[in-house]
């Protein structure tokens, strides 16, 4: 059968989702899980690579099992062997028609700033942080630019393996509550750093420093040079894919509740 699993987990430990020699990483960590579990050899495929310090709320990944185990055995008997910092949330049994990278329709991201002349203590790793005020009129403006469809080779690191960098970018939307700037992004597919290099930007033309214009100059350019400089992995989560209604998957975990 094939298995569907909605995971959860924060990025600080890891050098980010995919298994690497030598550093932990969450498949890592996922797999040594779910081996304990069933006594058997699996490996997993997941709906989108996360960097090192990057956190999931719903990242789902599948893989093809003999075991016969109920959904809630999956989370509980999975949960039991993993690391207090990763937890499986929902467990679906699914057929080999599915698959958690080639049937989403889109993936979201959120991105949550802190804004405050005083660095981060309590959220530590888990926030951005910037200690000069933001434009939020501003910002919007801006980001309208990247909505559409558009070549994102301005956004695009380097070691990015992504066979395209055209991708369309379905919505943004940025709000604030209290200190805490929580940006979410939608799109088909993203690239290697996409969302952390448009947040330099966005943050430069929060603070004033261009003018929102500025986004449509950076990404007609395509060229990562333009752009401004990376931003920190901290506060970004990957909020997960979205399915077609027939797969029945889930959109969202309680998890999704705790950023502003």
């Amino acid at each position: 059968m094939r298995v569907a699993l909605g995971v959860s987990y924060q990025g600080q430990a890891y050098r980010g989702w995919q298994s690497q020699p030598n550093v932990p990483t969450v498949q890592d960590a996922l797999e040594k899980a779910l081996g304990r579990f069933t006594s058997t050899k699996i490996g997993t495929l997941c709906a989108g690579r996360t960097d090192a310090g990057v956190h999931a709320l719903m990242q789902v990944v599948h893989f093809d099992t003999d075991c016969e185990r109920t959904p809630y055995s999956w989370i509980r008997g999975t949960n039991a062997n993993l690391p207090r910092d990763i937890a499986v949330q929902w467990a679906v049994i699914t057929n080999e028609g599915f698959h958690c990278r080639a049937s989403a329709l889109s993936r979201r991201y959120a991105y949550v700033l802190l804004d405050s002349p005083i660095r981060p203590s309590m959220e530590q790793g888990r926030v951005g942080w910037t200690f000069n005020p933001l434009d939020a009129e501003a910002m919007r403006q801006a980001a309208q630019h990247l909505l559409g469809e558009h070549d994102f080779s301005s956004f695009r690191a380097a070691e990015c393996q992504a066979i395209s960098p055209i991708k369309t970018m379905l919505e943004i939307s940025i709000d604030k509550r209290g200190a805490y700037w929580r940006f979410e992004f939608e799109a088909n597919a993203f690239l290697h750093h996409m969302i952390r290099n448009i947040m330099g930007c966005l943050v430069m033309i929060g603070q004033g420093k261009r003018p929102p214009s500025w986004m449509l100059e950076v990404l007609q350019a395509r060229d990562r040079k333009v752009a401004a400089p990376t931003f920190s992995p901290d506060g970004l989560y990957f909020l997960g894919p979205r399915y077609a209604p027939e797969w029945d998957m889930p959109e969202r975990t309680p998890a999704f509740d705790y950023l502003p």
